[in-house]
């Protein structure tokens, strides 16, 4: 017999009002000089976020901020795929296999495209599953599609043999 999971994951940061001293824009591992930074308590990568969520929730183990809450000191400027690489870890650990992990960037800036394949080799790299990755923009509708944060939206799928 097979259990089968399916977790979201959802993630938003809004972007810097200017420059960060020392922060550049991560999304899924990958930096982005001269792009507005956003603003979080760890590097603020929506991506590496919201696959995180996806796979606690599917495992029933809550959500991201329960694990690595903001107000700890500990996760300030945290490399996020660390952290998604931990959240995989708790998931194994439970006798869960990583099916795998579909992701949606919503932004207006940067382009995904581009480095898309470099986005999924680091994120597969820290789950040690596949990880898709896709960018939707907004076309200017509402706060994101003003740039004035990134979004994404992520579902994972987990499976255990009983």
């Amino acid at each position: 017999m097979i259990d089968i999971r399916v977790g979201q994951g959802f993630d938003i940061h809004r972007s810097a009002d200017g420059p960060i001293e020392g922060r550049v824009l991560i999304l899924g591992g990958v930096e982005f000089p001269g792009e507005p930074v956003l603003v979080g308590h760890s590097d603020a990568d929506v991506v590496a976020h919201a696959a995180a969520d996806a796979l606690l929730g599917a495992a029933g183990l809550g959500d991201i901020g329960q694990h690595y809450p903001d107000t700890d000191p500990k996760w300030k400027g945290a490399d996020s795929l660390a952290i998604l690489s931990d959240v995989a870890s708790k998931v194994r650990a439970l006798g869960w296999r990583i099916g795998n992990i579909d992701c949606s960037v919503v932004c207006e800036s940067p382009r995904i495209a581009p480095v898309r394949d470099t986005m999924v080799e680091r994120l597969t790299d820290a789950v040690q599953a596949p990880v898709s990755v896709k960018g939707r923009r907004a076309e200017g509708l509402g706060a994101v599609g003003r740039s004035e944060g990134i979004v994404c939206f992520a579902s994972a799928v987990i499976i255990k043999e009983l």
